[in-house]
């Protein structure tokens, strides 16, 4: 973003007494002289951002704002569907290395302003690959409800059009939106979008919206996260990957990882014979986290409408195979 472009936003942030976005436009600001090399104006930036927090923190008056969300609703409607999630990182079943990739990015983003005196960011473009099912979309959830952000998704339908150009115009606003409204921003089956620009068959706006994507991407600065998911990597512009600070491959749930997302999904319920738990979690193995809890939740389901007492072990295998039967 240009430096008067921002100079605007914190503006307009102030006039709408929008204390999260000045605060962050002014953060985006310093990160910016700090790339610079303008390391000590960046810190006095930082020391007079700090100040003013204070200041404010001890003022006994207290102001209704408007939320940022709600404005954001009005002018990317059609664009993005928001959400609050109150779901953490911790409350996942994830694989260690995908666990210690994700707390990565949290601490980091926790340590902005420690990272920002030695003129460095933190990791905020993402990009999740994996089968479906396996927590993609989870993990942006998650991400935003560690960071008390909201989370944005990004409505490819709203954003791909038949007419030249506009689908570009679309893809400036939710840029721009970025500097705006901090917050998670996600472009779920991105390989919709970031198909290889040299597949012959490629529609020409989609190729327009790539070539957009891709240079707005390297001209990002805003304090948002982008994360973009997919399927399908093997199908994306190899010009994409290096645009992304961190790159999170989601395998499917090993053995430990399904015992402890069953145990999750029958907290609270009793097991016809928990000893068989072994044969059930090897049954489940190659189905992705999503399926093993919707067959999970069919048998409670089960144990409900047939007016047991306790889940039977026979009936969650019955669902996981029929899961497995539909590959």
């Amino acid at each position: 973003m240009a430096a008067a472009e921002k100079i605007i936003a914190l503006l307009k942030s102030y006039g709408d007494e929008d204390e999260s976005r000045f605060y962050s436009t002014a953060m985006q600001i310093a990160a910016s002289e700090a790339k610079k090399g303008h390391a000590k104006l960046a810190l006095e930036l930082k020391v007079l951002i700090d100040k003013i927090k204070i200041q404010r923190s001890t003022q006994s008056v207290s102001k209704t704002r408007t939320l940022p969300v709600n404005e954001a609703q009005k002018e990317l409607k059609d664009l993005l569907e928001i959400y609050r999630p109150h779901i953490k990182v911790k409350d996942m079943v994830l694989s260690r290395d995908v666990k210690e990739s994700l707390n990565r990015i949290l601490i980091e983003q926790k340590k902005f302003d420690q990272l920002l005196q030695h003129n460095l960011e933190p990791r905020r473009k993402l990009m999740l690959v994996g089968p479906p099912g396996c927590g993609k979309t989870m993990t942006a959830k998650a991400i935003a409800g560690d960071l008390e952000v909201p989370l944005f998704i990004i409505r490819l339908d709203g954003l791909i059009s038949r007419y030249m150009g506009e689908s570009i115009a679309k893809l400036r606003l939710i840029f721009d939106s970025m500097y705006q409204h901090r917050a998670v921003y996600l472009f779920d089956e991105f390989d919709s979008i970031g198909a290889n620009r040299s597949y012959g068959n490629e529609v020409g706006e989609i190729k327009r919206v790539l070539n957009s994507f891709l240079m707005n991407i390297e001209k990002d600065e805003s304090n948002s996260l982008l994360i973009a998911a997919t399927n399908l990597p093997e199908s994306l512009d190899k010009a994409l990957f290096r645009r992304f600070d961190d790159i999170i491959q989601y395998p499917l749930p090993k053995e430990n990882e399904i015992l402890e997302l069953i145990n999750i999904q029958f907290k609270g319920y009793m097991l016809t014979n928990s000893k068989n738990l072994k044969a059930v979690v090897k049954e489940a193995e190659g189905l992705s986290f999503a399926d093993i809890s919707s067959a999970c939740k069919d048998a409670i389901k089960e144990m409900i409408v047939l007016n047991k007492d306790k889940v039977s072990i026979p009936s969650l295998l019955k669902f996981i195979n029929k899961r497995k039967q539909q590959f």
